[in-house]
Parts: C-alpha cells; structure tokens; sequence
C-alpha cells in the first residue's frame, strides 16, 4: 500500500511540453512496472476524464486522474516541468503534475491514500519543498507520507527555484515553507479540528456570530466525475477557509469511496450550505429550505473563502432554498418516485419503504414504456396481435397488422425487464454498486420461475443484504482490490441464486400465482369496493406513502407480459382516482372564487394541468390550507371514481398519462363519466364545507380571504427553516 508511488514513477525533468505528453510520460513508467497493462486504453480514459473537467488547479497544479479497467493497482506518477504545462488552470500552467490511476474497483483502503494526497496539494509547504527537491527518493518518499516537508533535505538554494511564468506557485521560497512547517510542528499544538471551531470560542474577530452568539455553522458537500482527487481537494479549502473565517464549517466528501451521511442534527443546526460538486449531489433534499450556494467543484477548491462569504451573505438575507412539498417524498402521483437511499438514522420501517420505492422508481419507466407499446400495439393490430408471428421473419411494411405486432413485441421485451431492473435497483438503494449484479440474477431467476412482482421484491432485498453482510467481513488486504468486481458478485450472486431456486422461489411463485387469480375472480361488489378502497388511498395523502401503495398494487397487476382484465380494471381506477383531487380544485376555485385566497385562485388554474396529467399533488397547497375540509372531500371524489370505474369494466395498460392515454382506455366514454363524478362530489363537498365557514362566526374574515390565512404550504414565498 506505501509504495503507491517509487522512486521509478518520478521524473523531476519532465521533456513533454503538452499535457497529452506529460500523461503519456508518466503513464509509460507505470506500465514499465506492470500497473497499466494497456497503455493507449488508460491513456484514452485519462482523456476522457480531462474532456469532462480540466485537471489544471490554482497554485501551478495539474492532477490527471480516472479509473480504468487498464490499471492493475491504484499507482501514482509525478512529474515536474520548469516551464509548465498547461492544464486547464485559471492561473496559468502547471509544473507539479501528478497523475493518478486507480482500478475500476478500487477499494476504499488505496482511495483514502489518494484522497489524503489531494487534500496534501492545498498544503503550501509540500508543494515548495517538491519544487526544489533534487532526487527521486526524495520526492517519492514526500508524497507517500514516509517524509514531512520538515524532514527534507532541500538544497540551499531553493528559494529560488524557478517558477513557470505566470503560474500561481506560491513566491515563498521553498526554505520558508519548511521553515513554516518546522514551526508548526515544534509548537506542540494540535492541528485545528475539520469541522471547524469546535471549543466554544468567540468567532475570529471581524466575522460575524449566529444571532444567539455561537459561532455561524455551515455544512457542504463535494463531489467530482471520478472522486479522487477535486472531491477531496475541495473539501481540504473549504475547512481551511472556514477556519480561517472562524466558522463551524463540515463536509461531507461523496468520493469513489462512498460517502458517510451528515448527522442529521448537524444538518439541522446549519446556518448555511456549500455544494461544490459536478455530479449530482446524493440526498440533495437532506439540505432543502436552509441558504445554500451552489457551484462546480473547483470552485471550492480556487475560491473557498468566497463561497464562504456567500453563504453568510444570503443567510443574513433569509434568503433559503425551497422545502420538499408535503407528501412529495418519494415521488409523484404519476407513480414515478423519488430515488432515496436511506440514511443510518432512519428507522427500520422508513429505511425498507426507501429501497422499495427505489426499485419502484426504475421500475416505472420500463412499465410506462412497454405498456403503452403494447397497447398501442392493440389498437393498430388489433386484438389477436399477441398470437402474431416475430415480426424477424413475418414483417410488411403496408400491412398495419404487422406495425401493431412490432409494436406489441417490442413492448413486451421491455416488460421482460420489469422485475430484473425492480430487483436490481432495491439491492442498489441497499448496498450502492455492488448489489446492482446479484439483484438483477435474483430478478432474473424470479422472472424465470414466475415469481412475478413478489419475486423481486424478494430476491432484492436478499441481493441487497448479501452484499451488506460480505461488506462487513474483514478482508485480507491482498484481496481487496478484487472484492468489487469478482468476489462480492460471485458470492453473493451464487447465493441469491441458491435461494431463489431451491428456497423460496417456489412458495413466492405460489403467492404470486394466488394473488394474481385472486384478482382475476373479483366480480360484482367486490370489485366495486376494491376500486373505492383504492380511491381512498389515492386521495388519503395525496402524494405521500398511502397513494404509493395504491398505486405500486396498481402496477405490480399489470407488469407482466399479458396481465388479467382485473388487473387492468385496478390500474384504470387508480389512475382516475388520482386524477380527481387537483381537477376537483381547478373547478372549485373556478365556479367559487370568492372562497379561495388569490393564491389559492392561482394555483387553480395550474391544478387543471396537473389533474389532467395524473399528478395527484396540484391539490397539495389546497390541502395544506384547509386539510379538514379539502382532504375528505377528495377522498369521497376519489372513492366514487374508484367504485364507478370498477364498475363501467374500464381497463388500462400504461401505468401513467392522465387523459393523454384516453385512446388505449377501455371503455373510455364510462371511464371520462367516472372521474367527471369523482370530480363532481369533491367539488361540490369543497364549496358546501368552505361556505358554511364563511357563514360560521368563527370563520369570519374578510372577503376572499378563503381559510383566513394561507399556510406556508401553500405559499409561492420561501420560508425560512
């Protein structure tokens, strides 16, 4: 593990002039040793990562890095060019270049080395000290760790040590810094914890305090396309600008190596939040209603004390990021939620809806997308299409029977990845990457002994605790670089496999088969009150986890190759009944505007879109101001639309689409008069129970005024946290 770099990955006179050379230079020392066994194929890697991002940093620093499948173990290479190199950097070239390979499965052990490399480059010290080191032993033993720049021999003259002209190498010669470092290290004082002024101490005189007197708290978050290098680099500037600032200030690094949550309370107490990532930043929400900046990750790294001062600037004026609307956790009413991955200090019960829905949440694509083939595929071929030949050997360009089997085949190949992906994706919201392989062989296998929807569920949370139990063992080091890529997916895939096959696979085939009989014999009243039932649930929270079980029943019915006719029914009633809600408050605020606030009026005319479209939460701000009358109005809608719709025999295949999927509705004309009545009940309770309060002496207000006072729900203004 130390000898990352050697003497032999060092070349203190680099003869390149461009950084295609430099890289190549550099790169042509680790493959002499066996580390890059193909030189062109990681030097293509290394090129594609400098398209994303150039590697150049403020301070005559380029730090070319990716992963790649080329390298044998995580090697670090360095160069120095007097002259300097250009890599990208504001400030000019660069004549520190360190080039990091890292395998595709890299473990945490070798990526916390590099990651304690990039924060060493914000360290002026070590930068001069390799400026002016003359031999290769030296260098190598710096940047492993084995020497401090304290501890080098630097010759005499290093203070004058060339810089590249206009690079922003620090002008302290390089016996300053280690004079610097000395000083440091002989003082005896302990290094200034990360997250910044932690003694209870007054803040640095000249900042400003939290309004009750302790020192202002921010956290951050930094990420970058590989997460090695930039990643933690930014994080080493944004501690030392907060300390320099005398501010609490902790970050969270989302690298190559996982990440470790922000305790929640510390989230909590923030003042304030930097995001300074080029990826999307995972659980964004976590930071959602508190001042936030927002901006690529080398700003972090060049202008930290900026961003600092940006973030208290926008905190001084209240001026906050929107909170998650009410219900809206894991998605929308359309069905398609939010992914999450749950945090260690959920409980039990959140965490598993969390891997579920995230499963769910990849799943609806392919349900969406093979659904609507299929039944656009009906509607041209007709209803015999699913006995037409493969469209490989029987396809006629004019014949339209031919375009609806091309159609209803293609769909049904998207639907053959319904339950792999739904598995793949549960392990994946468990265990990151390494469950995403044994979740789609245990959805697989399901798929293959039709165990249906129950299968995957199944066989990912299975694949999902496989993984996390192997991640706990302690592993040899020896092995580790291999644990990602081979030993995790053999082991845990072979016993996903064993259990699938041999354990549980036949009692879950049993189940599903019931389940799915059980759906196809409801007739008469018992359908009728399923479809009221389901109604209900659609309307309960409008958004929130009850409608999601509503309608993750709804579409488990139908994500097979050729559901029943019930199944159908069911989706047709949730997707009317969730439509019902944001319609019934477009026309109430329309036939009734005196009883709602203007902003109330407004939402309104937005409310008749969404309905349309199946998104359930246009009523959420309606809902939010006025919860005791609006949500028991939508569910007595919802029910009746649910119930009728039941009734009428009205089918659907697409899980999603509002009154855009009409065309493949069966029975459309009875289906519309459903979720007219639906629509029809909820507005009519709507108008009766806000009049009656307005008539009411407790209800008194001024006119127009609706409920009195509009929530902050229902608000466009942002609150503060």
């Amino acid at each position: 593990m130390s000898e990352m770099i050697t003497a032999d990955l060092v070349d203190l006179d680099l003869s390149a002039d461009t950084k295609e050379a430099a890289a190549r230079a550099l790169a042509e020392r680790m493959a002499a040793l066996g580390r890059v066994t193909d030189l062109d194929g990681f030097l293509a890697d290394v090129a594609a990562r400098e398209a994303q991002m150039p590697t150049g940093l403020d301070g005559g620093i380029g730090i070319p890095h990716c992963r790649s499948e080329h390298v044998t173990e995580p090697t670090l290479a360095f160069g120095r060019k007097a002259a300097g190199i250009d890599f990208g950097a504001p400030d000019g070239p660069a004549d520190l270049i360190f080039l990091i390979a890292a395998p595709a499965g890299a473990d945490d052990a070798h990526l916390t080395i590099l990651s304690a490399l990039a924060r060493q480059l914000t360290n002026t010290a070590f930068t001069a000290v390799l400026r002016a080191v003359d031999d290769t032993e030296t260098a190598a033993a710096l940047i492993r760790g084995d020497r401090t720049p304290a501890s080098a021999d630097v010759p005499a003259d290093a203070g004058n040590a060339e810089r590249p002209e206009g690079s922003g190498a620090t002008e302290a010669g390089a016996a300053d810094a280690v004079a610097s470092a000395e000083d440091t290290a002989g003082s005896g004082t302990a290094p200034v914890p990360s997250a910044g002024v932690e003694d209870g101490s007054d803040p640095v005189p000249g900042t400003t305090a939290a309004p009750d007197g302790r020192p202002f708290r921010v956290v951050a978050v930094t990420s970058c396309p590989t997460g090695i290098a930039h990643t933690y680099m930014a994080a080493e500037s944004l501690e030392n600008a907060g300390r320099e600032a005398g501010i609490e200030l902790v970050v969270e690094t989302q690298g190559s190596a996982g990440f470790t949550r922000l305790d929640p309370a510390v989230i909590a107490a923030a003042d304030g939040v930097i995001l300074a990532h080029d990826v999307p930043v995972r659980e964004k929400e976590r930071f959602a209603g508190k001042p936030t900046v927002d901006v690529g990750v080398k700003a972090g790294i060049n202008r930290p004390a900026e961003l600092v001062a940006e973030v208290r600037e926008k905190a001084a004026r209240g001026e906050v990021t929107a909170g998650s609307a009410p219900g809206s956790a894991a998605g929308s009413a359309s069905g398609t939620p939010v992914e999450r991955t749950g945090g260690t200090g959920d409980g039990y019960g959140t965490r598993l809806r969390t891997w579920l829905m995230s499963g769910v949440s990849y799943m609806v694509p392919f349900v969406a997308a093979g659904g609507l083939l299929i039944a656009l595929g009906f509607a041209i071929g007709g209803w015999q299409v699913n006995k037409a030949p493969s469209v490989m050997d029987h396809f006629v360009w004019t014949q339209a029977d031919s375009w609806g089997a091309l159609l209803f085949q293609i769909g049904g190949v998207a639907f053959n990845f319904l339950i792999p992906v739904l598995a793949g994706y549960i392990a994946y919201g468990m265990a990151d990457r390494p469950g995403l392989v044994p979740g789609f062989v245990g959805g697989s296998i399901a798929l293959t002994i039709n165990a249906g929807f129950l299968g995957g569920l199944a066989a990912g949370l299975i694949a999902g605790g496989v993984v996390m139990a192997i991640q706990k063992v302690r592993i040899p080091a020896a092995v580790r670089g291999i644990m990602p890529v081979v030993v995790i997916p053999l082991i845990s895939s072979a016993v996903v496999g064993f259990l699938m096959f041999v354990v549980i696979g036949k009692p879950i085939a049993s189940a599903q088969k019931g389940m799915t009989d059980w759906l196809n014999g409801l007739t008469g009243a018992n359908a009728v009150l399923l479809g009221a039932l389901l109604g209900l649930m659609m309307c309960f929270d409008l958004g929130g986890p009850v409608n999601k079980v509503a309608y993750t029943f709804a579409t488990a019915g139908i994500a097979v190759a050729n559901p029943g006719d019930s199944a159908m029914k069911i989706m047709a009633a949730v997707m009317a009944a969730g439509m019902v809600p944001p319609l019934a408050m477009a026309l109430a605020t329309t036939v009734r505007a005196r009883l709602f606030t203007p902003t109330e009026r407004e939402n309104g005319k937005a409310a008749w879109v969404l309905g349309a479209s199946f998104i359930t939460e246009g009523a959420i701000p309606f809902a939010a101001a006025d919860p005791l009358r609006v949500i028991p109005s939508a569910m007595a809608g919802g029910a009746v639309t649910g119930a009728l719709s039941m009734t009428f025999g009205a089918t659907l295949r697409a899980p999603h689409g509002g009154i855009f999927v009409v065309p493949l509705i069966g029975n459309p004309f009875l289906y519309l008069i459903a979720v007219a009545a639906g629509v029809g009940v909820t507005t009519a309770l709507v108008v009766v129970l806000k009049g009656l309060r307005k008539r009411s002496p407790s209800g008194a207000g001024a006119e127009g005024t609706g409920t009195g006072a509009v929530s902050p729900a229902a608000s466009k203004e942002p609150v503060a946290a």
